[in-house]
């Protein structure tokens, strides 16, 4: 009892303060005593031990910025001297907590406090966690200072039992900042103060383990990075040898690389696009020869340079000359040339004017040329370019399906290319070319994305001067450019990109344009292929216009350009048999022995017999494919009552608005019958069956309509359609006659075929300013608002008095 009692009696030591460190019990330090405040702590201790027994005592208090903690450290004086630098110096020792206390007075300057010692004893024996925690401690210790290479210590750690000498034994870690050696200090707890002391050791080595691997790393890549500099130094050694030796005299890859800083400060770049290039430049200088990523930023910088950013050539502003060239080049187009012409008018007045770029867009064009094939849609492009004195390139887009195409491919894409537009502009060379987006209206969409959803920003006007590429990632101005896109269906064109666009209708030649283009356009081009002279054969204008009218029966000329190249070549092929002498001129009478027969005679030219409105029940009508207009025959006939039930059959390959207007005019004829004079009660008893010849092709649209009540009523009355009329137009259910489309190309079918009377709806009469003057001379032109006119001006007067016998079906 006397000696616990003696353990914490209260005790008076002087001060001695501790900047920025701190000694825990058992710990043994060096103090220099040119210190003014360690000098006299010490100092003091020492008169104060005169008059009691033992070491002189002093408290060992931290001292963190000028505050000092709430715990200190008795430290014994152990020996006063020299230290390694010869300084005066002491050895202190410390060997206990002490709790600090009121201030007081003592010898010396030194500063003196009350403190009590503090109870840091452990259970004996210990218990299991703490004997765990032990063990982990003294692993964890044994781990580090092995790593330092402190193997005697490695022992003195092993020997240590006492739980609070073994906690305080961490004070002597370097690792431990002045704050957690505070914390271990005023941790009283033995058994607390180890597991704050196993932890601090724990999160140092973890740390340490991750410095430890990311040096590793960095090591390796660092010899990585040597090896391969001095592999390639070699190399190059080796190579500069070898040339030496063959006695050539050319650089190295790297040696002949361009310096793309230069290329790119030196190129006249938008400010923009410089910046950017200058961006991948700093990129390229930080990565290394075989990175992935170099070759990816050489091939963009190498088509950023490429690209013709502020070149443009001038246009031709001679407005005569521009015509003259598209009248050469074209026979006809009369829409395209005189939009062409205006284009170029005003662009000339706004150069004049000061007013080239309005809010950062230039003065382009978007024309939609959709007409059938072979009217001359692909070729117009190059003459425009021609007439304005621009580059031409042309972009084919039928079956295009990847959206990627028009915009290009990111570029971290292994081989990715800018889009078909940026690469336009590269191979024109000029940043207002004339760019034809041929087959717009057979791009695909699927899972890769919809290239005409991509085509919105490009051929939009007030978008198109910032486009962006995929691939290039700047802004590229297009709002220069004129895009002509040309389409046969205009229905397949989605509506917005339509609306983009300003839509002008080539419709087809008529016999006398195609007369024109066949002799000065096609028979020169196919006389040079054919090996032949211009004086050695000629085509009088008969077989021209022949084979125009009875040979070929087309909205374009590609057939009659192909039946020129055969008479030629049949021509050509005689004359080295020697069965024909040159020169020789072809007339229509030797278009038979050469190539044959015609293929499309009129039905007015054939023998009344054999024509097909020879019987009641057929009538002749207009209708608009793809490859433009053409004519549509109608047939209908009555079942026997016997054999067939009532109804309507409908064959053909009919869409659903023909469908319904086969039974829009059987309706109408079933309750107007007795005001027209025909035979309802017919219709009520037997089956009706329309059919339209040529069954394999797919027919839809509203405008059969009369057509289908002209055959209906001719079968029941028993009159038979004229040859001479085709018709065209819908009907509704009160008989009137309803407004279609396409009536320029139905007229120039009807033209070819041989029709000589149309038969169109009152409300399109505005139409016929669009048609030909000389396809409108030959062709006498109805306008009607009545189905009752259609029958009145279509049926031949009936040939007795007599009521029609109705034919049935076969």
């Amino acid at each position: 009892m006397a000696a616990e009692s003696a353990a914490f009696t209260p005790l008076t030591l002087p001060v001695l303060p501790l900047d920025d460190e701190v000694v825990l019990p058992g710990m043994v330090v060096p103090l220099d005593l040119n210190d003014a405040d360690v000098r006299a702590a010490v100092e003091a201790a020492q008169a104060a031990a005169r008059s009691e027994p033992g070491k002189p005592k002093v408290l060992l208090v931290p001292r963190v910025d000028g505050t000092y903690a709430g715990t200190g450290v008795l430290g014994t004086v152990e020996q006063v001297g020299r230290l390694a630098d010869g300084d005066p110096g002491a050895l202190i020792r410390g060997r206990g907590r002490v709790k600090i206390g009121a201030g007081t007075t003592g010898p010396g300057a030194a500063l003196w406090v009350e403190g009590t010692r503090i109870d840091e004893s452990t259970p004996d024996p210990l218990p299991g966690h703490v004997t765990d925690l032990v063990k982990e401690y003294k692993a964890l210790a044994t781990a580090w200072l092995r790593k330092r290479g402190a193997w005697q210590v490695v022992d003195r750690v092993q020997a240590i039992d006492d739980v609070s000498a073994l906690a305080d034994n961490s004070g002597y870690s370097p690792f431990l900042t002045t704050e957690q050696k505070v914390e271990l200090l005023e941790t009283a707890d033995p058994v607390a103060r180890l597991k704050l002391a196993t932890q601090q050791l724990r999160d140092h080595l973890a740390e340490q383990e991750v410095a430890e691997t990311i040096a590793k790393d960095v090591q390796e890549g660092v010899d990585k990075q040597q090896r391969e500099f001095l592999l390639r130094r070699q190399l190059e050694a080796v190579r500069k040898e070898l040339r030496e030796l063959n006695g050539e005299n050319s650089k190295d890859s790297a040696e002949e690389s361009d310096d793309y800083r230069a290329r790119v400060e030196a190129a006249d770049l938008p400010e923009k696009v410089r910046e950017a290039a200058l961006k991948e430049v700093d990129k390229l200088e930080r990565s290394s020869d075989q990175s992935p990523e170099g070759s990816w930023i050489r091939t963009w910088l190498d088509t950023v340079l490429e690209l013709p950013w502020n070149e443009r050539t001038e246009d031709a502003y001679d407005i005569q000359g521009a015509k003259a060239v598209l009248d050469a080049e074209h026979a006809g187009l009369e829409d395209v040339k005189e939009r062409i012409t205006e284009y170029l008018a005003v662009r000339k007045r706004r150069a004049d004017r000061g007013l080239g770029v309005v809010g950062g867009r230039r003065g382009g064009a978007v024309l939609a040329l959709v007409g059938p094939p072979g009217v001359g849609k692909t070729s117009l492009g190059e003459s425009v370019a021609h007439a304005m004195g621009r580059r031409f390139v042309r972009v084919a887009l039928g079956g295009v399906r990847d959206e990627a195409e028009i915009r290009g491919h990111r570029r971290t894409y292994v081989g990715a290319l800018p889009g078909r537009i940026v690469r336009a502009v590269k191979e024109a060379g000029s940043m207002n070319p004339v760019v034809l987006l041929d087959e717009i209206d057979k791009v695909g969409s699927d899972f890769r994305g919809d290239p005409a959803a991509a085509l919105l920003e490009v051929l939009d006007p007030a978008q198109n001067h910032t486009f962006r590429d995929h691939y290039l990632e700047v802004e590229l101005d297009l709002s220069d450019v004129v895009f002509l896109a040309t389409a046969n269906v205009l229905e397949a064109i989605p509506e917005a990109l339509l609306d983009r666009m300003e839509l002008v209708r080539l419709d087809g030649y008529t016999e006398d344009e195609k007369v024109v283009i066949a002799r000065d356009h096609l028979l020169p081009r196919q006389l040079e292929r054919a090996g032949l002279g211009q004086d050695e054969v000629t085509l009088d204008e008969s077989a021209l216009r022949k084979l125009a009218g009875e040979y070929t029966r087309e909205a374009g000329v590609r057939t009659l350009e192909r039946s020129i190249a055969r008479l030629l070549r049949k021509v050509a092929a005689q004359h080295e048999l020697g069965q024909r002498e040159l020169p020789f001129t072809l007339t229509d009478a030797d278009l038979r022995p050469l190539i044959g027969r015609p293929h499309h005679v009129p039905e007015s030219a054939q023998d009344p017999a054999e024509r097909r409105t020879a019987v009641p029940g057929v009538a002749t009508g207009l209708a608009v494919t793809g490859a433009g207009g053409d004519v549509l025959f109608v047939e209908a006939s009555l079942a026997d009552p016997e054999t067939g039930g009532a109804g309507l059959t409908l064959t053909g390959q009919l869409g659903d608005v023909m469908k319904e207007s086969a039974q829009i005019a059987l309706s109408f004829l079933r309750s107007h019958g007795a005001e027209l004079e025909l035979p309802v009660a017919d219709l009520k008893d037997r089956g009706v069956h329309i059919h339209f010849p040529a069954g394999a092709v797919p027919k839809d649209g509203p405008s059969a309509g009369i057509t289908m009540t002209t055959a209906l009523a001719s079968l029941l009355s028993g009159r038979l359609v004229r040859t001479d009329v085709a018709m065209t137009g819908e009907v509704s259910l009160t008989g009137r006659v309803l407004p279609i489309g396409g009536v320029k190309q139905k007229l120039l079918a009807a033209h070819r075929a041989g029709v000589t009377t149309v038969i169109i709806p009152k409300r399109n009469e505005p139409d016929l300013d669009d048609v030909p003057a000389e396809v409108l001379d030959t062709l006498d032109v109805h306008t009607v608002t009545d189905v009752r006119q259609v029958l009145e001006l279509a049926l031949a007067p009936a040939t007795s008095g007599a009521a029609p016998e109705v034919p049935a079906a076969a």
